[in-house]
């Protein structure tokens, strides 16, 4: 990644778990005890197993308990959107991302505090992606000011 722009770039959490009933529960109950707060999941279920993503305000640390308690996780760079929390918001963040071919692999989204809708998405090509966001003054949050939300 090129210098400047790992402070654009958010780190989330990937866990592999069995689909069944108290798996997220006792991932949020390992997280709560450490106390790292989640800010955004998503759960992608494939059959037998499911990829829990997510999102929390100290990444490095939530990765290093997670794994010492015997999960299967990753972490994935992403990037994190500041939209304003109206009707066309996402619809524009869409356009110049299509415009610029740039792929969305997955998103989610949550607002945030102030009334701010936080978009995380995974593309294709992160340096292009954040090239492309700055060009058209759309608002990246980086991992600092995510511990912040």
């Amino acid at each position: 990644m090129g210098a400047g722009m790992e402070d654009k770039v958010i780190k989330q959490i990937s866990l592999f778990a069995e689909n069944k009933p108290g798996r997220l529960a006792s991932v949020a109950n390992k997280l709560k005890s450490a106390g790292i707060n989640i800010r955004a999941f998503t759960i992608a279920e494939s059959g037998d197993f499911g990829i829990i993503r997510m999102v929390v305000d100290k990444s490095d640390y939530a990765h290093r308990v997670l794994h010492d308690a015997g999960f299967t996780v990753s972490e994935t760079s992403v990037l994190g959107i500041e939209m304003e929390d109206v009707p066309g918001s996402m619809s524009r963040i869409a356009e110049v991302f299509g415009e610029a071919n740039i792929n969305l692999d997955y998103a989610y989204a949550f607002v945030t505090r102030d009334q701010k809708a936080l978009l995380i998405v995974r593309v294709n090509d992160t340096q292009k992606a954040i090239k492309t966001l700055e060009e058209n003054n759309i608002k990246l949050i980086g991992m600092k000011e995510l511990e912040k939300i």
